[in-house]
């Protein structure tokens, strides 16, 4: 049976899962809210290897993207080297982490799409949808209507289709942790480049990471216990400088070689979505089971999706058994990795005196990794997904 499916949302879950979608044979149309590309788009991530491996799967090189990032170096705002490990763990082909941003990353993903065939409509902000018996209708704010056999939500953190299929459904919850960053060049950090360095500060989490050009990329989470409603206005490099000033490490060096900042935004995770489809509706990505960034897998999750959703609609009788089959083999994975993210995310938020335990804890658990090879977390970036023979 062949689906022409309507994917709303044109970030990475909607742009993947219509390219997945097509090598699956189906057909799709993505439907995205704004009316351009996020190609101005700022920030930057590291997917792990099971996020490249499953764009391997799609046939989507990003391998002149960003850079390599097989490392990562632990220390405290005392300057204190707590622990040096594998970022992940790498592909038998000796592929690691990938840091990009995500600018390029859309544009890359939007090209393969339209190599692909696929259509990519822009302006087209999703407010209803309903059955037709053996189809949806999808409505949008412009006024104009979409039919097709499938609608697929992959329109993010602020989900539409997440309250069409469930009106009950949860909605994203605050981290209490922002996220603010930029690029700076100029400067001397004392890391080899690809190396991503993560400072527990004495005040705030700070993390920066050296391109093989020399520019410097890093991110800051300032804990907050109110989300922040207008943050064009703030005077970052003031806050930031009140944070780090009482830390060692190259944090102030970094913020003051930094021309422009990206605008710092809130943090939000979704423990758990009770319900993911009705009828013909599907949710994927963060709008089904949004991961706090402190993992880096949130976007690996939403990449994980498209493959088995595709690989779902592919094998199933029909749309209902694909859709129990996708929830079958996603729901217990994702919510682990967003358990997962949200303790990670929890340890920057400590204050004074519990950071001295933290900080002995996690060297303690990176001496043990160090000296037996075990990352706990090495389930995470071990899951691969056989395109050929997917589990039911």
């Amino acid at each position: 049976m062949t689906y022409t499916a309507m994917v709303i949302g044109g970030g990475i879950a909607g742009t993947l899962s219509a390219i997945a979608l097509r090598k699956a044979g189906h057909d799709a149309v993505i439907y995205e809210a704004y009316d351009k590309t996020a190609d101005q788009a700022g920030a930057f991530l590291t997917l792990a290897v099971n996020a490249l491996d499953a764009l391997r799967t799609l046939g989507v090189d990003i391998g002149d993207l960003g850079f390599d990032t097989p490392e990562i170096t632990i220390t405290s705002g005392s300057g204190r080297l707590l622990g040096r490990l594998p970022h992940g763990s790498s592909l038998p082909d000796g592929t690691t982490s990938r840091t990009v941003k995500r600018a390029d990353l859309y544009r890359t993903l939007r090209e393969h799409a339209l190599r692909r065939g696929l259509r990519i409509e822009y302006g087209k902000r999703l407010v209803d949808a309903s059955g037709t018996g053996d189809g949806v209708r999808a409505s949008f704010a412009d006024g104009t209507t979409a039919e097709g056999d499938l609608l697929i939500g992959a329109d993010g953190l602020r989900s539409r289709t997440r309250h069409l299929i469930d009106p009950d459904a949860p909605e994203a919850r605050y981290t209490g942790l922002l996220t603010l960053g930029g690029y700076a060049r100029g400067v001397t950090t004392g890391g080899e480049p690809g190396v991503m360095h993560a400072i527990f500060g004495k005040r705030c989490f700070f993390t920066h990471t050296t391109h093989p050009d020399g520019e410097v990329w890093w991110a800051a989470n300032p804990a907050q216990r109110t989300e922040l409603t207008s943050p064009s206005t703030y005077d970052w490099r003031a806050r930031l400088v009140e944070l780090f000033r009482h830390d060692r490490g190259p944090a102030l060096d970094i913020i003051a070689a930094t021309d422009t900042f990206l605008p710092g935004w809130n943090t939000y995770d979704i423990p758990s979505v009770p319900r993911w489809h009705r009828d013909r509706m599907i949710i994927i990505g963060d709008a089904a089971h949004a991961t706090a960034p402190s993992i880096g897998q949130g976007a690996a999750m939403a990449i994980e999706d498209t493959v088995v959703l595709a690989t779902c609609l592919r094998d199933a009788a029909g749309p209902e058994a694909a859709f129990a089959a996708y929830e079958r083999q996603r729901r217990a994975r994702v919510e682990r990795v967003v358990a997962q993210g949200n303790r990670t995310g929890g340890w920057k938020t400590l204050g004074p005196l519990a950071r001295v335990p933290r900080d002995f804890v996690m060297r303690l658990a990176m001496s043990r990794m160090a000296k037996t090879g075990h990352d706990p977390s090495q389930w995470i970036y071990d899951h691969h997904i056989d395109w050929e023979h997917a589990a039911s």
